[in-house]
């Protein structure tokens, strides 16, 4: 991904996104890059597990607007949340200098963003009392996680027909495999095709209201 092709936009909720020109995608929805990470990822994910301390796993870390919201929620509930940020191609600091999450969301834990965005790669980083990240610089297609060890996986990779080698069900099986019983895998897609994949692997598969501008989005849980 080519530094030049990305370009710094405003979306609907106010909040900034990136636009990649040499694959015509947004890293966000055009209609809320807050409003969707949220719902989708802390209100549809994170806050339907009931463990006390979470191992959660993030495929496409980006602009760490995830990791950013995942903080404030740990913060705010005095939970736990201990974060492997997954990303092939991470973005240049001078990019996440810019960003205007913090402006948007910003309280008691309003430098949370900088911590993680500035956190060295490759090793545990403690953001704040209730956060830790590790972000990997690492391919998703080679990238072998932990048997039965998160509790939520973010799956943000881009859109299926933008990226099809991440949705492929070897590697949809590995997340399976990651997960612990009653663990939960989240993302924006809502493809009828993936659905039938992630059933045929092993998974519940819920079609949840998504987030505004998109009808649906994805919940699939390992059973217990």
């Amino acid at each position: 991904m080519k530094k030049d092709s990305i370009q710094l936009q405003i979306t609907a909720d106010g909040s900034h996104t990136l636009y990649v020109e040499d694959m015509d995608e947004h890293y966000h929805s055009w209609h809320g890059a807050i409003r969707e990470s949220q719902h989708v990822f802390v209100d549809k994910g994170l806050k339907e597990i009931a463990a006390k301390e979470v191992q959660l796993l993030e495929v496409g870390f980006g602009t760490g607007l995830n990791a950013y919201l995942t903080c404030l929620e740990a913060s705010k509930n005095h939970r736990m949340v201990r974060y492997d940020a997954l990303e092939k191609y991470p973005l240049p600091i001078e990019i996440f200098r810019k960003l205007n999450y913090n402006g948007q969301l910003g309280g008691d834990e309003g430098d949370c963003f900088e911590r993680l965005s500035q956190s060295p790669w490759g090793e545990p980083t403690n953001v704040s009392a209730f956060f830790s990240i590790r972000k990997m610089q690492d391919d998703f297609l080679t990238f072998q996680p932990r048997r039965q060890w998160y509790h939520v996986i973010y799956f943000d990779a881009f859109a299926p027909e933008k990226q099809p080698e991440m949705w492929q069900e070897q590697h949809m099986r590995k997340l399976y495999d990651a997960l612990v019983p009653g663990g939960i895998l989240v993302t924006y897609c809502a493809k009828g095709a993936v659905k039938r994949m992630l059933r045929s692997i092993g998974y519940r598969v819920e079609s949840l209201v998504g987030p505004p501008g998109k009808r649906e989005m994805i919940r699939a849980i390992r059973p217990e």
